[in-house]
């Protein structure tokens, strides 16, 4: 059985306002909407800067330490990553915006679309829980 890289073990908590404190004046709105609506869409996930040293989220007790969605600033576009399925599922909706398997990239020049990273953010982590079974 293959050991897990011990810097993946525990999620800790903070980190996210240092993050966004970091990134272009111009770009701190932006990141911070999407915080919120990530926020509003997940209650009480434990918030964190470890993985690819991005903010993400995480609900504990399920796999990959039970991380369903980040978000990154990398110029010109505030990104959501979420798991897989998610991303999928919504397919037609984020026709509009760049896009890999994981990743929908948003212009930072213009309003977030808060319902629908709220929609991706669920979808996440239904997608997370019902892998759990």
């Amino acid at each position: 059985m293959k050991k897990s890289n011990p810097k993946s073990e525990a999620v800790v908590p903070g980190g996210i306002p240092e993050y966004i404190a970091r990134c272009p004046k111009d770009v701190q709105g932006r990141l911070k909407d999407m915080r919120a609506a990530i926020r509003a869409a997940a209650p009480g996930a434990i918030e964190t800067v470890s993985y690819f040293d991005i903010p993400g989220y995480s609900y504990p007790g399920y796999d990959y330490n039970g991380m369903f969605a980040w978000f990154s600033y990398k110029p010109p576009y505030v990104r959501l990553h979420i798991r897989l399925p998610a991303l999928a599922k919504y397919k037609k909706e984020i026709a509009q915006y760049p896009q890999t398997k994981s990743v929908v990239s948003f212009p930072a020049e213009q309003p977030l679309p808060k319902a629908l990273v709220q929609k991706l953010v669920k979808a996440s982590v239904k997608a997370m829980k019902d892998l759990a079974g």
